[in-house]
């Protein structure tokens, strides 16, 4: 079948269809998805009844797979990250973030495969850090470009969450441990494309670190709110085996948590990425 595209937002994202991403697909089609990729910055397919295993082997043709250090995974594919939110595991991921910015490389991609999906609610928005980045004035740019700012998994994970789970709180500790702050410059530039965007986010970044903390706070303040104007966004309705595909070097998601008491669960591959410069 002929791969179909339609695009979904002037800023970002596109429908994907003519190919089940549950195949081995050869070559030429993993070439033109990740072409694609670069293109329109998230990819999203309907009806893929994708199983974990058929999930990680795709995800693992664009490059090595990522184990998370704190959230769930399934047990017998820890290269799957199981976001299973309900009563009893309340979602946290509802504020804009970039996944795993506290590493020297954040991941290159990640693909979302809904599972359970509730009766109404639990959208999925995405925003594009290059059409951000664009919008801003000449001389903002000037003053972004070089700077550079910590990001940690402390910020986005308090430890306060894990107190009353003897188990998360080790896994936590641990991944404190394991992942110190660490800094990536403000305005990253695509490995592949070349084109700038914002690489700072609500979730992981702590501060600016050539700002006095005053300073810091008002710039990150600015960026945070500048990036979730509607025109840099595309948001998704999902449907149960919906898949989202999105470059995680260029964009950010916020996943609305308006769905409690029902439970939302997906599937989540993430590929390794390269340092940011």
């Amino acid at each position: 079948m002929t791969i179909k595209v339609t695009r979904t937002s002037r800023a970002l994202g596109a429908i994907v269809s003519g190919i089940d991403i549950s195949q081995d697909l050869p070559q030429s089609d993993i070439t033109q998805l990740g072409e694609l990729l670069i293109e329109h910055q998230i990819l999203f397919f309907r009806e893929q009844p994708i199983s974990p295993k058929a999930q990680a082997r795709f995800a693992a043709r664009f490059g090595s797979l990522h184990v998370h250090p704190i959230y769930p995974v399934l047990p017998d594919l820890p290269e799957i990250l199981l976001l299973d939110n309900h009563a009893g595991f309340l979602p946290d991921n509802d504020n804009w973030h970039t996944d795993v910015t506290f590493t020297e490389t954040p991941p290159l991609a990640g693909i979302l495969a809904a599972k359970c999906i509730p009766s109404s609610g639990g959208d999925t928005l995405w925003s594009s850090m290059s059409a951000a980045y664009a919008a801003l004035s000449e001389p903002m740019r000037r003053f972004l470009d070089g700077l550079t700012a910590q990001h940690s998994i402390a910020k986005s994970f308090p430890p306060e969450r894990w107190q009353n789970d003897p188990a998360f709180k080790q896994r936590y500790e641990r991944a404190v441990a394991k992942h110190p702050p660490v800094n990536h410059p403000v305005i990253r530039t695509h490995p592949v494309s070349k084109r700038k965007g914002l690489f700072v986010n609500g979730g992981f970044t702590t501060h600016i670190n050539e700002l006095s903390p005053e300073e810091s706070q008002a710039v990150l303040s600015f960026l945070n709110t500048h990036i979730a104007r509607p025109e840099f966004t595309v948001r998704w309705r999902w449907q149960v085996d919906d898949v989202a595909f999105w470059d995680n070097r260029v964009t950010q998601h916020y996943a609305i948590a308006d769905y409690l008491p029902e439970r939302r669960t997906m599937h989540r591959a993430t590929v390794n990425g390269d340092k940011p410069y």
